[in-house]
C-alpha cells in the first residue's frame, strides 16, 4: 500500500533537485525567458520526442549523445532553435561550453519561433544569472511559456507502507500547436525514486501514450516535442505500481492544463469513446474528434450539433454504424442506435451543457470492447489573432 500527498514545489519536489528562471531579454519587458534544472547528483534520463521529422536542433543534439547520465537542463524560449541546420547543434555546443565543469553532459531545451539562430551571446549571459543553490520552481515554469496563460506544475510525495518515500515533480508549458502525437510542448519531471533507467523508460513510454498524446487544440505537431523525466536515487526508494500512478497523475493533469490553456480556448472537453472494435479503432476516433475544426467551432459556438459528432466518427474510417452508434453529452444521449432523439428539450439541455467551461462528449460505437479517451478544445477567433502575429 502507499499514499500520494500533493505537494506545491513542482520541479524542486525531489531530493537534490534545483530550479530557478531568469531573464536573459529574450522575451520583451524583462519577462523571465530561461530556466535551469539542477541535480546536486547526476540522474538517469528517460525521454520521448516530436513526431516532426522536421526535429529541432536540441533533439538532434540530445539524440547524438547515446546512452549518458545529466545533471543539468538549460531551457530557453522564444526561439525554438529548429530548422537551423548543422549551425543550430554547433551553436548549442558552443552555449555548453561555455558552463561551469561541474556540470555533466549538460542538455539544452528550446521553445519559440522556428527557423531563427538562438541569440548565443544573450543565453550565454543569461547562464551567468544562474544560481545552482535556488528553488524556484515558480519562476522556472514562468520562464519557459510562450503564449502559455499560466504556468503548468504538478508534484506528488509517494508514501510507501514501511514509512519509506520519494517525490515526483513536474512543469510543462504548451498552449498551441498540440496535436496528439505529442504537443508544442515541454515537459521536465524529476524525481528522487531509485529506478532504473530502462525501466523509467517504459514506464514513461506507456504513460504519454494516454497523456500527452491524447490531448489536443489545433491538430498540429511541433518540431520541439520533449518530454524528460530525470532520476538522481537520492531517495534510495522505488515502488514501481505507486511510480507509475503517481506518474500519470502528474501527466495526465499537466496534459488537460495545456488542452484547457489551449490559445483563445474557452471549453475542456474530454472525448470518451466506447464500443470500438479495438483500442486502436477507438484511439483513431477519440482523435478524429479532437482534432475535427468543425467539431471545435462548434464548442465555441456552443452548438449542440451532434451531427458533425457523427460525421466524424464516420469519416474516421473505422469500422461503425448509424445503427450502433450512440452519442451523449455528458450523461445525456442525443442520439442512440438510428433513434432521432433530438427534440426541442433535449436540444436545450444540451446546450446548457455546451455553455460549461468542461464537459465530456461520449461514443459508443457498439461493435466490440475498444475503448480511448482523449482532450479537446473549442477553437475561436483568438487563436487566429495569436497566431497571425505569433512572430512579433
Amino acid at each position: 500500500m502507499y499514499k500520494l500527498i500533493e505537494l506545491k514545489s513542482g520541479v524542486c519536489s525531489a531530493k537534490g533537485f534545483f530550479a530557478d528562471g531568469i531573464s536573459a531579454g529574450l522575451k520583451p519587458n524583462s519577462a523571465k525567458d530561461m530556466a535551469f534544472i539542477y541535480s546536486e547528483e547526476i540522474c538517469e534520463i528517460a525521454s520521448v520526442f516530436t513526431t516532426n521529422k522536421m526535429t529541432a536542433a536540441p533533439i538532434r543534439h540530445f539524440r547524438k549523445k547515446g546512452a549518458f547520465k545529466t545533471n543539468f537542463v538549460l531551457i530557453n524560449a522564444k526561439n525554438a532553435n529548429a530548422m537551423t541546420g548543422k549551425a543550430g547543434i554547433e551553436d548549442i555546443d558552443t552555449i555548453l561550453s561555455t558552463l561551469p565543469k561541474e556540470l555533466i553532459n549538460p542538455v539544452m531545451s528550446s521553445t519559440g519561433v522556428i527557423g531563427v539562430r538562438l541569440p548565443k551571446e544573450k543565453i550565454i549571459a543569461g547562464t551567468k544569472l544562474f544560481n545552482l543553490t535556488k528553488k524556484e520552481p515558480n519562476a522556472a515554469a514562468n520562464a519557459i511559456m510562450t503564449t502559455d496563460s499560466f504556468s503548468k506544475q504538478k508534484a506528488f510525495r509517494v508514501e510507501l507502507e514501511d514509512g519509506s518515500s520519494f517525490s515526483i515533480g513536474a512543469m510543462a508549458k504548451g498552449a498551441g500547436m498540440i496535436n496528439p502525437a505529442m504537443a508544442t510542448m515541454l515537459c521536465f519531471i524529476t524525481t528522487d525514486a531509485k529506478v532504473s533507467k530502462d525501466e523509467m523508460q517504459t514506464i514513461l513510454d506507456e504513460v504519454t501514450l494516454t497523456t500527452f498524446n491524447a490531448a489536443s487544440v489545433d491538430g498540429d505537431t511541433s518540431t520541439n516535442d520533449t518530454v524528460m523525466l530525470l532520476s538522481n536515487g537520492l531517495s534510495g526508494t522505488y515502488n514501481k505500481e505507486a511510480f507509475k500512478e503517481a506518474l500519470q497523475k502528474i501527466m495526465l493533469f499537466l496534459a488537460r492544463e495545456m488542452v484547457r490553456d489551449g490559445e483563445g480556448a474557452t471549453k475542456l472537453v474530454t472525448y470518451k469513446v466506447t464500443g470500438a472494435k479495438s483500442d486502436e479503432e477507438a484511439e483513431v476516433v477519440a482523435k478524429a474528434l479532437s482534432n475535427s475544426l468543425l467539431v471545435k467551432t462548434a464548442l465555441y459556438g456552443e452548438d449542440p450539433n451532434w451531427g458533425r459528432i457523427a460525421s466524424t466518427v464516420g469519416a474516421s474510417g473505422v469500422e461503425c454504424s448509424e445503427e450502433t452508434l450512440s452519442i451523449s453529452f455528458n450523461e445525456l444521449c442525443v442520439y442512440d442506435k438510428g433513434n432521432l432523439l433530438f427534440d426541442e428539450d433535449m436540444e436545450e439541455k444540451a446546450s446548457k451543457i455546451m455553455k460549461l467551461d468542461s464537459f465530456s462528449i461520449a461514443c459508443d460505437l457498439g461493435v466490440g470492447e475498444g475503448k480511448f479517451t482523449s482532450f479537446g478544445c473549442d477553437l475561436g477567433y483568438e487563436y487566429v489573432k495569436i497566431n497571425a502575429d505569433y512572430r512579433t
